[in-house]
């Protein structure tokens, strides 16, 4: 499946008899016909609030469906019912996206539609000193950063201003995040410390001083727990009442630059300089698969919100898209020019969000591999990306000394 460089006729509000760019349905339709393309068309009918009626079909045939939309605005799984007027199968019809910006879709007896939200800047946050991570609060409502002056910050997402800062680290801040349950926030530093903080007083609960650089820090889901990758090359779960030592992972041959739980916090996967990914047994700290086709060093992993995918990231330019449970490579991402520094999941599982040295953030289709958008207006290397939980704000951090909100 791939997309034709000219966007689809649609209507909305009851109204429009033309497309966003202004051509008319019969313009289009000639169009299309003129360079043998199956053309689409579609009828959005608004009835309330983010519910639409939707209609599709070509201009070859009556066949259609009519669902009914009632969900998100943006990015991150959809809800539809397809109702019994439809002519296709309902395994064939694939909605993965939403509000809308579309192009022609060839394959149309295979296909229905696909769609992706188109993000633009929403804000720009200044900061005099370059930023090296940046995470969404469990609601979404803030943001936890830091910058090259190693104090960790939480600002307000909906006003920009700060409402709380951390003090304390002595050395550049690797990671830092919010706890499940937004109450703490877990950070770790050059300095070779892990310090855990109270969000509303802003005081320190637990420091914890290691013997090498740590280099990345997480929370469990259940938020008990958090895992820890070092410059030594170990892997270490903590204890986060106690702020001991469960468990230490061995077997990369590099230092190990980030870790991350799955969504049910029985597996780790690892990212290593060594060129590696590891998936980790939580319970045995057996290590389940070694994933290794990246050409350079593995800067993050993530899980898929399932737990069933994994998406990598790397200084060899490329995003990897593997199965968890057979450890196989499923696809390869390409387009960025530089290190890949980072790779979020949406909520939907079938779309990925990224950024690079190379000053931009993409989003791709996980399965066909396709770059959705690319989003421009960094100035530096953008260290992190990260996606709201409700699906519709990106933020980014970058060491051109800010952080961006896109919406």
């Amino acid at each position: 499946m791939g997309w034709q460089n000219f966007e689809c006729i649609h209507e909305i509000n009851y109204g429009s008899k033309s497309s966003s760019y202004g051509h008319t349905r019969h313009q289009m339709i000639s169009f299309a016909k003129d360079r043998n393309i199956p053309t689409l068309w579609l009828h959005f009918q608004l009835l309330s609030g983010s519910k639409f009626n939707f209609q599709i079909g070509n201009n070859t045939n009556k066949q259609y469906i009519i669902a009914e939309f009632q969900g998100y605005k943006l990015c991150g799984g959809m809800q539809t019912t397809c109702k019994t007027e439809q002519n296709y199968k309902t395994d064939l019809v694939i909605i993965g996206l939403s509000l809308i910006e579309l192009g022609w879709i060839d394959e149309f007896n295979k296909i229905i539609a696909r769609y992706a939200k188109y993000f633009r800047l929403l804000k720009i946050l200044p900061y005099s000193e370059g930023v090296t991570i940046v995470k969404f609060s469990p609601d979404g409502s803030k943001i936890v950063f830091s910058t090259c002056d190693s104090i960790v910050r939480i600002v307000d997402v909906a006003s920009a201003k700060e409402i709380q800062i951390f003090t304390g680290h002595t050395n550049w801040i690797n990671d830092a995040q919010f706890s499940p349950d937004g109450s703490m926030i877990v950070s770790c530093s050059y300095d070779n410390t892990i310090r855990l903080w109270d969000v509303n007083s802003g005081q320190l609960k637990k420091s914890e001083e290691q013997e090498s650089c740590v280099r990345s820090v997480k929370f469990s889901p259940d938020g008990f727990t958090f895992v820890s990758s070092f410059q030594d090359k170990t892997i270490r779960l903590w204890d986060v009442k106690t702020g001991k030592v469960m468990k230490i992972l061995q077997g990369h041959v590099d230092e190990v630059n980030d870790t991350q739980f799955s969504p049910d916090g029985r597996s780790v996967v690892s990212s290593s300089f060594d060129n590696t990914i590891g998936i980790w047994n939580v319970e045995t700290g057996e290590r389940l698969h070694t994933l290794n086709t990246h050409s350079d060093y593995v800067q993050r992993s993530q899980f898929s919100p399932d737990g069933v995918i994994i998406a990598s990231c790397s200084s060899d330019k490329t995003i990897r898209i593997w199965d968890v449970k057979s450890g196989k490579e499923m696809k390869i991402l390409e387009g960025h020019t530089d290190t890949v520094r980072d790779v979020q999941f949406f909520r939907d599982g079938q779309t990925v969000v990224s950024c690079s040295n190379d000053r931009t953030i993409r989003i791709w289709d996980v399965k066909s591999g396709q770059e959705i958008q690319k989003l421009e207006g960094h100035s530096g290397y953008i260290t992190s990306v990260d996606i709201s939980p409700d699906g519709q704000t990106i933020v980014s951090s970058s060491h051109d000394k800010t952080i961006r909100l896109w919406r």
